[in-house]
């Protein structure tokens, strides 16, 4: 819809990403979806239903989904002749060894052993024995796998596509620092922003209270508090006038806050936001607050960084602070205010080139391009819809999980390869010998019995081959 009286700040950031809400005021356009987090908004509506930009990011996913085959796996294509070929083999020994004149008891036992040793469970068994261990080690280490065939898939992975918020970074704007201004201390300024901000609902605000009562400062309860429309708060504490929030407000308010905008501008293009503090109309000082990124983000970029990975990071935030946290974390290729049809575009983009791509995100506004990816890959600590998109989920949001799912998913499939060339093997050989082929030269016949055990230890070979998954680092 379209606003038409009021302002406010939007909290967008299921649909577009944006970890800090959105100033609206007239004129400005607001999506189904988005949450009010203070002021009175008049909308008018301009889309419901199907046209809502939330439907059209569930029809994306809903494509992206149908648009992919089914794998067709090699152990299917051998199990499709495996029986008929067996059974002809079969009946070839029996025929076989009454026309050499044999009696009928020992055709009949030679064809039953054929049929008792070529029982397909070991072929049957090499595929899913070694997904179902390789799938349980990777839920032992964070890692929940919800399509198998993904966890073949990200082996070959060359691109990952990362979003910001949420991802990279924790998703929640903490504390950063605080500047005052001459004449007052850093205590001071956080200290009467802290008890203004105890009435307002912000993200920024509640940044500020946590980090004035973490430093021990006494807080007292405003004697009076307003939104000012999406551009800051005004309180009186003490009986002095408080505001804190953009150069919006400080205009109204008369505040020249120009002796600290060389600190704003810095701390801006470290990626924060900053709110300035004026007290009785004269400029107190600033505080900066940010989204911090995630502890175990540099090492895991690291780790995908040295396995020859391409990183790319996607994200709703603004230019400004997409480069800032870019910068930070060495990411050399950065898009910044993309919508979730340019996430789709984008993974689209990288697999027209021939790349292998994941992408990693946690909120509603990621799931398309989740959906689309080679391997989509959804931080637990996001939404359900970005969990049900993807075909990875982290349990904890810890991105070391992506190298350890592409390292699980090398061995799973190196497990897949021996137990099927063992199952191959295994029936290349006992078929014939279960036929009888060898008893012309050295006398060997195999009784029923001895061809159920032999059956029975190929079977048990390959899941115990599959189970030294569980050990996979």
């Amino acid at each position: 819809g379209v606003v038409r009286a009021g302002a406010s700040a939007v909290d967008e950031s299921m649909l577009t990403g944006e970890s800090l809400p959105v100033d609206k005021a007239a004129g400005d356009k607001v999506a189904a979806g988005a949450l009010n987090t203070s002021g009175r908004l008049e909308i008018e509506t301009t889309a419901v239903g199907a046209e809502t930009m939330l439907a059209q990011i569930i029809r994306l996913v809903e494509d992206a989904q149908s648009a992919k085959a089914p794998i067709q796996r090699t152990v299917d294509r051998v199990a499709a002749v495996f029986v008929p070929v067996v059974l002809a083999i079969a009946a070839a020994a029996l025929v076989g060894w009454l026309a050499a004149g044999a009696s009928a008891e020992t055709a009949l036992l030679n064809a039953v052993s054929v049929l008792v040793i070529a029982c397909p469970c070991a072929l049957g068994l090499a595929t899913p024995a070694a997904l179902v261990a390789g799938t349980g080690a990777a839920a032992q280490r964070g890692v929940l796998i919800r399509d198998a065939a993904a966890l073949e898939r990200a082996r070959g992975l060359d691109t990952v596509v990362f979003d910001k918020t949420g991802t990279l970074t924790e998703g929640k704007p903490a504390f950063e620092r605080v500047v005052a201004a001459a004449g007052w201390t850093e205590d001071d300024v956080l200290r009467l922003a802290a008890d203004v901000d105890q009435g307002a609902e912000h993200p920024l605000a509640e940044a500020i209270v946590a980090e004035a009562r973490r430093r021990g400062l006494p807080l007292d309860a405003p004697q009076s508090f307003a939104t000012a429309g999406g551009i800051g708060v005004r309180g009186t504490v003490g009986g002095r006038r408080v505001a804190i929030g953009n150069t919006t407000l400080m205009q109204d308010e008369g505040v020249d806050w120009r002796p600290l905008e060389r600190d704003a501008e810095t701390l801006r293009a470290q990626g924060a936001s900053v709110m300035f503090v004026a007290v009785d109309g004269r400029i107190a000082g600033l505080i900066a607050v940010s989204d911090p990124i995630k502890p175990t983000t540099p090492a895991a970029l690291a780790a995908l960084r040295a396995d020859g990975v391409r990183v790319v990071m996607a994200t709703g935030d603004g230019w400004t602070t997409a480069r800032a946290v870019a910068a930070k974390l060495g990411i050399d290729e950065v898009f910044g205010e993309v919508k979730p049809q340019d996430k789709v575009d984008l993974v689209a983009r990288l697999k027209a080139e021939g790349r292998k791509v994941a992408m990693a995100g946690d909120g509603i506004n990621d799931a398309p391009a989740l959906a689309a990816a080679d391997v989509g890959i959804a931080m637990g600590t996001g939404t359900d819809v970005a969990m049900n998109a993807g075909h990875v989920t982290l349990i904890k949001g810890d991105l070391t999980g992506i190298a350890r799912a592409r390292e699980l998913s090398r061995q799973t499939v190196r497990n897949m390869r021996q137990n099927l060339a063992f199952a191959l093997v295994y029936n290349a050989l006992g078929v014939p010998i279960a036929a009888g082929v060898l008893y012309p030269f050295f006398g060997l016949l195999l009784s029923p019995l001895i061809a159920a055990l032999a059956m029975s230890f190929s079977s048990v070979s390959v899941v115990g081959n599959a189970l030294r998954l569980r050990r996979a680092r």
